[in-house]
């Protein structure tokens, strides 16, 4: 909305700042980080009476968190999406595309994660969705905003995948790229879900991982920095550094909140959500494989899940203590904040090699 207000710029004076991304991503930043600040409180006060014995501790899991988390209110991912919500209205193009779809995206797996949070604490157990209809509702939003980013994208890239490293090499997948972004959005958006399991485990990597498409989102959306790293110039894509900025000042204005120990957890609503628009911001800019880099975390908790489910079924035996693997290490007896923080290292480890593909060519 503020973009706007650049019309009434000659040239030259303040109004003219709000042509350029990053002084609105600043903007944005803030405008969320305060946003989280004020209602932040007020928020989590409302969902201790609304929500009264808060989300359901899972039994089977880690003993300390019976006694340590129980009470602890959900549905905390309202406060980030409200943030990011604001933020981005107020600073980003309403013209451009690419802003919408990853919008669409995040807002409708913040949807089903509501959903899901909603059933498990008013029936204080732990199925709430089904995982079938979670799927299926994840699989229509990602078939949506396949199609919605190949027709954003010029004929040269709609359709194509990119690979790091290898500079103009592109697969045409045509069709087949449909099952791809499903399988990049609602993997990233439940792989982000299965990390969500200790105070501030998820959104500090959320946060760095976002960080590092902010930097893919502005270089690739221009021309003349994708043309200096050779990589494929995707016009439009920087807008959605806007939406970063709001991303990374609503989740420090949560992490004030989430902390150890948290008086509030993100819950379904935050995890799938962030999840998703990670997925929907490397498929808008290229970067596909690059996330499984950068989000590397995300992805070894998600496969830890999958081989101690496909393990046990096959032998009736468990590779890993308990899974996701973020247990496995506090079965060892690691500690929650020794395992937050050496989790947070790892993710910024992997993002800073994500980000050299960029100039590795």
């Amino acid at each position: 909305m503020l973009y706007y207000l650049s019309g009434l710029s000659d040239g030259g004076g303040f109004f003219n700042l709000f042509q350029y991304i990053t002084f609105r991503s600043g903007g944005a930043f803030f405008t969320a980080l305060i946003f989280g600040f004020i209602f932040g409180r007020p928020l989590i006060n409302l969902l201790k009476r609304k929500q009264g014995k808060g989300q359901p501790i899972r039994e089977d899991g880690p003993e300390s968190h019976i006694l340590a988390k129980a009470g602890t209110p959900t549905m905390g991912g309202v406060l980030i999406l409200g943030a990011i919500l604001v933020s981005t209205l107020l600073w980003a193009r309403f013209d451009n595309g690419y802003v919408w779809m990853v919008m669409f995206v995040t807002y409708s797996f913040g949807a089903v994660g509501f959903w899901d949070d909603y059933l498990k604490v008013s029936k204080q157990n732990h199925k709430g969705v089904s995982g079938k209809i979670r799927l299926a509702l994840g699989g229509l939003v990602a078939i949506i905003a396949a199609f919605w980013v190949m027709y954003l994208q010029t004929e040269t890239l709609s359709g194509y995948l990119a690979f790091p490293i290898f500079k103009d090499t592109l697969l045409y997948l045509g069709l087949l790229f449909v099952p791809f972004v499903m399988i990049v959005i609602v993997g990233t958006a439940n792989a982000v879900n299965f990390t969500d399991g200790l105070d501030g485990l998820a959104i500090m990597p959320v946060m760095i991982a976002a960080a590092s498409f902010g930097i893919i989102s502005y270089l690739v959306g221009h021309a003349t920095f994708a043309a200096y790293l050779d990589v494929h110039y995707v016009a439009g894509t920087g807008e959605l550094t806007i939406f970063v900025a709001a991303l990374m000042g609503g989740g420090l204005g949560f992490l004030w909140y989430n902390a150890p120990p948290a008086a509030v957890f993100m819950g379904d609503t935050g995890s799938l959500a962030l999840g998703g628009a990670l997925g929907a911001m490397a498929v808008a800019t290229k970067h596909e494989i690059v996330l499984s880099i950068i989000g590397g975390l995300f992805v070894v908790e998600l496969l830890s899940v999958v081989i101690q489910v496909l393990y046990y079924k096959r032998t009736g035996k468990r590779i890993f203590l308990m899974a996701p693997i973020h247990h496995h290490f506090e079965k060892l007896g690691w500690g929650e904040s020794q395992i937050v923080i050496r989790f947070w290292i790892i993710s910024l480890i992997l993002a800073l090699v994500g980000l050299a593909t960029l100039k590795l060519r």
